[in-house]
């Protein structure tokens, strides 16, 4: 019995010490997370030298609305914000509403029998009890008790104080009525807490309708989770990150005046799409790509009357394209020889479209020139469709388009510079270049964007509109997005082929206007005041990016080794200047 006994005391004392082992352990970990010091005022908390006040909403607009609590949610300032919201019984919500009815009733009443007016402040809440009533009892709607409490923080007192004015002031223009919780500091806080416990009570009855616009929390934040930077948001300093792939389609356009920054926070998404694995096909009109192309590695392809680089619009040959293509592709063919003329007529067009059949159903072994459709032409006796296209052929643009393609798109950066080109020829080119891109893509799809700068120029004659507006409209079946850049946003909204570009663009980036253009670029998107006074004074690198049906101002920012590759400000580029 002895040694049982001693055996027996050694094990409890074993248990005990381990019982005090863990509790130890446990007392270490709450040291970890909880925090070192707490000084509590009537209206405010010192946690850890950090002050912090907590507010509740106290009253409520009559009439709740979609995104009520936007201001709150957007407010820019360190806050957190905690919703508790529990479900009221009928069985008890009834009997509470018709008692409440009867009051009201009782008061108006007294009112018009003393000849008294009966003002609102009856009648409103009146009228609501009755209708919440009726609808609870068809089982239309439920009854919640919410409440709203609100966590400030700052890193001195007179921060703090500044912050909680602008508060009040944010929710009182939206018909919110806030109070401190004055000598509950500390409830509020772990009301606040993620812990479930509505230490306060300050609650509200809301009817299902009114509690459902409470969540899920609008703002105006743009996050997709494999996306690219695109800046900071103007209104609550998060970061607006995009996957244009994930839209409804991959396209975009960008209207800004000269100096906005419109090709800086082009060249910026260029840099960051590259790092995603996304291919990247420029028209350069200005030669702004220049040192950005050479810094990564990419090619740079100048077109000009001198220049030994070549493409050639006809080098798909008939044994490459499927029927449906080549309808396709003939068509867009016809589009380039028409601006190539300056026009056709429809009986040019039957020609053409004869000449062009005949070409690719009778392939040569050879890639196919524009010369052999000059000789086809000849050959359905078309001499004056011809004669205008002899310069092309025999004259002094003879070196530029009836040669083999010399270049290849296999580069994850491919810049077409036309800044040498003839003004006249321009256009020209760019519908060229982005045929041959077209071309490229239907042959093998894969993630790419291709970006036409100054892409008013499309818009200047009828050939030309119709393509883009074409190749935009298919582009997400081949896995490409096309982003058209442009200063004149009405040549776009006032023609009828950039009004169909613009629609089927889901990404809109919408920089600096004038007073010229602002009406139409409200009427186009919906635009609310304050985007339309956003847009006409923000600074540059500045936009409202809309993203499908989101809109969101933000700052585009580039990193200090992105910056020198993609800046073209004069002083930064030139040491004389």
């Amino acid at each position: 019995m002895k040694i049982t006994s001693l055996n027996d005391k050694l094990t409890r004392r074993k248990n005990n010490a381990a019982i005090a082992s863990d509790k130890s352990g446990a007392q270490k970990t709450i040291d970890l997370v909880s925090y070192s010091s707490l000084e509590e005022q009537k209206d405010y908390l010192v946690v850890d030298g950090r002050y912090t006040r907590t507010l509740y909403i106290s009253g409520y607009p009559l009439v709740a609305s979609s995104g009520w609590l936007n201001n709150l949610i957007n407010f820019n300032g360190n806050i957190d914000i905690s919703h508790h919201i529990q479900q009221v019984d009928a069985a008890i919500a009834l009997p509470q509403l018709s008692r409440k009815i009867t009051e009201l009733e009782s008061t108006r009443r007294a009112l018009i029998k003393s000849g008294k007016i009966v003002g609102p402040e009856v009648t409103d809440p009146l009228e609501s009890a009755q209708d919440l009533r009726d609808k609870i009892q068809r089982g239309q709607e439920m009854l919640f008790q919410f409440s709203a409490y609100i966590s400030l923080s700052g890193e001195t007192l007179h921060e703090l104080d500044k912050q909680t004015k602008i508060l009040e002031s944010t929710l009182a223009a939206r018909m919110f009525f806030s109070k401190v919780a004055r000598y509950q500091q500390i409830e509020g806080l772990q009301s606040v807490l993620p812990r479930c416990e509505d230490l306060l009570k300050q609650q509200r009855n809301l009817d299902s309708s009114s509690a459902a616009l409470t969540f899920p929390l609008l703002s105006s934040e743009l996050v997709h989770e494999d996306g690219i930077l695109y800046g900071v948001n103007k209104s609550n300093n998060s970061l607006v990150i995009l996957d244009r792939f994930q839209l409804n389609n991959a396209n975009s356009i960008v209207f800004a005046q000269s100096g906005a920054g419109k090709s800086y926070s082009t060249k910026v998404e260029i840099i960051r799409q590259m790092m995603k694995g996304t291919s990247v096909i420029v028209i350069d009109p200005e030669r702004e790509y220049e040192l950005l192309t050479k810094s990564v590695g990419g090619t740079y392809v100048k077109l000009a009357t001198n220049s030994d680089q070549k493409i050639n619009p006809f080098d798909q040959t008939a044994n490459s394209l499927k029927s449906r293509d080549l309808s396709e592709n003939i068509q867009d063919l016809a589009e380039i020889v028409s601006l190539m003329v300056g026009g056709l007529n429809a009986k040019d067009e039957a020609s053409l479209d004869r000449a062009l059949m005949a070409m690719y159903n009778n392939p040569k072994k050879r890639e196919l020139l524009l010369v052999d459709l000059y000789n086809k032409l000849q050959d359905l006796n078309q001499h004056k469709l011809c004669e205008r296209l002899d310069r092309y052929i025999t004259g002094s643009l003879a070196n530029i388009f009836n040669s083999p393609t010399n270049i290849d798109l296999n580069n994850q950066l491919v810049v077409f510079d036309i800044k040498d080109m003839p003004e006249s020829m321009r256009q020209l080119m760019m519908l060229i270049v982005s045929n041959y891109v077209q071309n490229e893509v239907k042959a093998s799809p894969k993630k790419r964007l291709l970006i036409i700068d100054e892409g008013w120029m499309l818009l200047e004659h009828e050939e030309s509109a119709r393509f883009i507006a074409g190749l935009v409209r298919r582009a997400r079946k081949y896995y490409l997005g096309v982003s058209i850049i442009s200063q004149q946003a009405n040549d776009f909204l006032n023609n009828k082929y950039g009004k169909a570009v613009a629609s089927q663009s889901a990404l809109r980036i919408l920089m600096r206007q004038d007073s010229t253009t602002i009406d139409n670029v409200v009427q186009q998107f919906g635009l609310s005041e304050y985007e339309r006074n956003f847009l006409l004074t923000c600074d540059n690198g500045e936009a409202l990016v809309i993203a499908d049906q989101n809109h969101a101002a933000l700052k585009v920012v580039a990193s200090k080794q992105e910056h020198p590759l993609i800046t073209t400000s004069p002083k930064e580029m030139y040491t004389d200047a």
